[in-house]
């Protein structure tokens, strides 16, 4: 059991003594390294949020194009979702401790880098370079974590901990982001990624020994290209469709990556060593947590932004009230996700997962009432409450899901395909509400506060419709039992891969 977490098998057999003894030890360290783990991935999910309240006053210092201050933002976005499949095979083949730590490393550069930026191209470059390192650090971490916490019900309460953190980092990213630009300087919200990659490193560095995948580890070239140049094209269409779909920079880029998707995918069914097994994305669970990381992605990363252009935009919060008025739903979500993972092993997969989605809805639903001359305890604060209970309920089953039954020699890969499903659905949900809350508001009647809430309120309609697609997911695929699923059943969970 250490071997598994902790590298290669020692040279004998261990005795009954030892395997207990080297159980122990392997819990002890996976739980003291899971603090530094989730830093990283707190980090991972800050950075796509932390610079968005940040854009005004920085433009204006920088004297940067309303055209290239998008690319602040697309910058991280479009190289963290290309070369996420890459990231993960390499911690795989390179050692995922070695990844961590180089990783950890360069997104404090890239972030030192950004944050004593004097030009636009420093700045977006230092965006690019972060969105790299990403895509290294975040499969990294999870794959640490995955061989850490191979089963049972610690597995359960470990990913918890660690699923939560894709919804409090995305919300605490406003909150700080607001904060240092308000208070400090929108610099700082480059320079704080700085302690955190250092703490996150030394932490691994003295508490994890190497893992990595055993036998061939040549590198499917052909499917990196694939993949990066799918994965990235589907990014940038969803990025640039917020300025309407009938460019060819939108629909264009989105109609090539599908294409070079299906290329992969076929690619994929005849190498020898495949950049993605299949059998990982296609097993029906596993799959099940896939689509469901996509559409929760969407809803939180797109729902995320346009509560806070409400609370900006028409109740008129500044940008650190807005972001500490979106704290309850990240109370309630570690609250609940605390709740459910204790849970988990009589609950199930399937139970949580599908009644997350009735909450999230019901929170998108209840945004669709805002008014111009809403309240924030009227309008909003309800709504918080119903979408922390609703992500706690599907992070944590997800997240656990995922990752069961992955073979070790997979769990890099297995943990990029999960960040690239929340990251392709967080692209989509923002190009896809922001084109709709343009067209409503446009019909509306332009620019007032009344033409923006309704288009707002639509958003909220559609963000709802997107949550409910994931309760049929749930019920339809998967068919995991309570005991296989929390580690208690005599049949080896390994079977699912």
């Amino acid at each position: 059991m250490t071997s598994q977490l902790l590298g290669t098998p020692g040279p004998h057999a261990p005795t009954t003594t030892e395997a207990r003894q080297g159980k122990r030890t392997t819990k002890g360290t996976g739980w003291r390294a899971l603090p530094f783990l989730a830093l990283a991935q707190f980090m991972v999910v800050l950075d796509g949020t932390i610079v968005n309240l940040a854009l005004p006053r920085l433009q204006l210092e920088m004297g940067i194009s309303d055209s290239t201050r998008a690319w602040v933002v697309t910058a991280y976005a479009l190289v963290f979702g290309a070369f996420l499949l890459l990231g993960g095979r390499i911690s795989d083949f390179w050692g995922r401790k070695r990844t961590f730590i180089t990783a950890s490393a360069g997104f404090a550069a890239a972030s030192l880098i950004g944050g004593l930026a004097q030009q636009p191209w420093e700045l977006i470059g230092a965006r690019a370079l972060q969105g790299i390192f990403a895509a290294l650090l975040a499969p990294a971490a999870l794959a640490l974590l995955t061989v850490a916490f191979p089963g049972g019900k610690d597995r359960g309460t470990a990913f918890a901990i660690f699923g939560s953190i894709s919804g409090v980092g995305a919300a605490v990213g406003v909150l700080l982001g607001g904060f240092l630009t308000e208070f400090v300087s929108w610099r700082w919200c480059f320079f704080v990624n700085v302690p955190i990659a250092v703490i996150a490193l030394l932490g691994v560095w003295s508490l994890v020994r190497e893992s990595k995948a055993a036998g061939s580890t040549k590198y499917d070239w052909p499917g990196v290209v694939l993949a990066a140049l799918g994965l990235g094209s589907l990014v940038y269409g969803f990025a640039n469709a917020e300025h309407g779909w009938g460019a060819v920079d939108s629909w264009g880029f989105v109609a090539a990556g599908a294409l070079l998707l299906v290329l992969f995918v076929a690619v994929e069914r005849k190498v020898k060593n495949p950049l993605l097994p299949l059998h990982v994305a296609t097993e029906r669970n596993r799959g099940a947590a896939f689509l469901a990381s996509f559409l929760a992605g969407a809803v939180l990363i797109g729902g995320i932004l346009f509560i806070n252009f409400y609370l900006q935009i028409v109740l008129g919060f500044a940008p650190f009230a807005a972001g500490i008025a979106s704290l309850p739903m990240t109370v309630v979500l570690i609250i609940t996700a605390g709740i459910v993972a204790k849970n988990l092993p009589r609950l199930g997969a399937k139970v949580p997962s599908a009644l997350g989605p009735v909450f999230m809805a019901a929170a998108m639903l209840w945004l669709t009432r805002v008014t111009p001359d809403g309240t924030y305890a009227v309008n909003m604060l309800p709504a918080l409450v119903l979408m922390g209970i609703g992500l706690g309920l599907v992070f944590v089953p997800m997240q656990n899901l995922a990752l069961f039954g992955v073979d070790k020699d997979d769990a890099g890969v297995a943990s990029a395909l999960v960040n690239a499903s929340q990251q392709i659905g967080g692209s989509l949900g923002i190009a896809l509400f922001s084109t709709i809350a343009a067209a409503a508001a446009s019909a509306a009647g332009g620019d007032t506060l009344a033409a923006l809430t309704s288009g707002y309120s639509m958003v909220f309609l559609w963000a709802a419709g997107v949550a409910v697609l994931i309760a049929p997911i749930a019920l339809l695929l998967i068919r995991i039992d309570r005991k296989t699923f929390s580690g208690t059943s005599d049949t080896p969970h390994t079977h699912l891969g």
